[in-house]
């Protein structure tokens, strides 16, 4: 059996806490590393080849921290490398470890909230030009139409805490109203960026009433919970106790402080250089 160690999350940034926050609740007995991407951040709007460097460059830092088991909290990781990382390189680097993404568990549900069968996303460039959410759904539930949003701006906005003003305001605005323009009878949007959490009380001023509005947190901490009773080899390998260790590729005071605005708690984190 594997060296047991600690459940790896990673995001290009900050917008993965919002997922790190709903696992670390929902199984609270595991220890955890968090890795953002900050040096690096955005990644919405960069090639297919350098998400999937920057991302698999991230997962075998978290791998060489003793993860036997990494979660993509990162919706353009999870469309840009997540399935040439299964494929291709854990055969070749370490067939037992695994690495999970956040658009599958997120497709296979969909369909309990639309009554309509008309469902948006909004997510970054990247992740909108992968059709992966499309792709992913349409597997698991061939009827619903699927409308996709991109959001280019909501990221920076957010990593730079610009996103409480009116200008930030406007665009949110302008971006909903330009989905809704594609399907006046969508019922059901995916904040399909971890980042968008931040967001939800300015999207909801301007979303539709009777739109349900779902964040990803939730049905990864399912999502995951599920996948480890299923898996008990891979459970075995995960290490028990209270441990929460923060890593960032960027600068640490800057980190520290926004980390603690998405997490309601302090937080200390490492650099790591790659």
């Amino acid at each position: 059996m594997m060296k047991q160690g600690p459940i790896g999350v990673f995001d290009s940034g900050y917008g993965g806490l919002t997922v790190f926050k709903e696992i670390v609740q929902r199984l609270p007995q595991y220890n955890y590393i968090y890795l953002g991407d900050n040096a690096r951040v955005p990644y919405g709007t960069r090639s297919f080849e350098t998400v999937y460097r920057y991302t698999w460059e991230c997962v075998q830092q978290l791998f060489a921290l003793d993860c036997n088991l990494v979660v993509l909290a990162c919706n353009t990781a999870s469309a840009k490398a997540l399935r040439t990382i299964q494929q291709n390189d854990l055969p070749l680097y370490d067939p037992f470890r695994r690495v999970l993404g956040v658009i599958r568990p997120t497709a296979e549900v969909i369909g309990q909230y639309t009554r309509t069968g008309k469902v948006g996303i909004l997510a970054t460039q990247g992740t909108v030009s992968s059709e992966s959410y499309v792709i992913e759904i349409h597997k698991f539930f061939p009827e619903i139409q699927v409308y996709q949003e991109a959001c280019p701006l909501w990221v920076p906005l957010i990593e730079n805490n610009e996103f409480r003003t009116p200008g930030a305001e406007y665009f949110i605005r302008k971006d909903l109203e330009n989905l809704f323009a594609k399907s006046p009878d969508i019922d059901t949007v995916v904040l399909a960026c971890t980042h968008y959490p931040l967001l939800k009380d300015i999207i909801l001023k301007y979303l539709p009433g009777g739109v349900n509005l779902i964040s990803q947190g939730e049905l990864i901490a399912d999502s995951l919970a599920d996948y480890l009773e299923r898996h008990s080899d891979l459970r075995a390998c995960c290490s028990l106790g209270d441990s929460r260790q923060f890593y960032t590729t960027g600068a640490v005071p800057e980190f520290d402080e926004k980390a603690s605005l998405f997490l309601g708690s302090a937080v200390q984190s490492a650099p790591l250089l790659l």
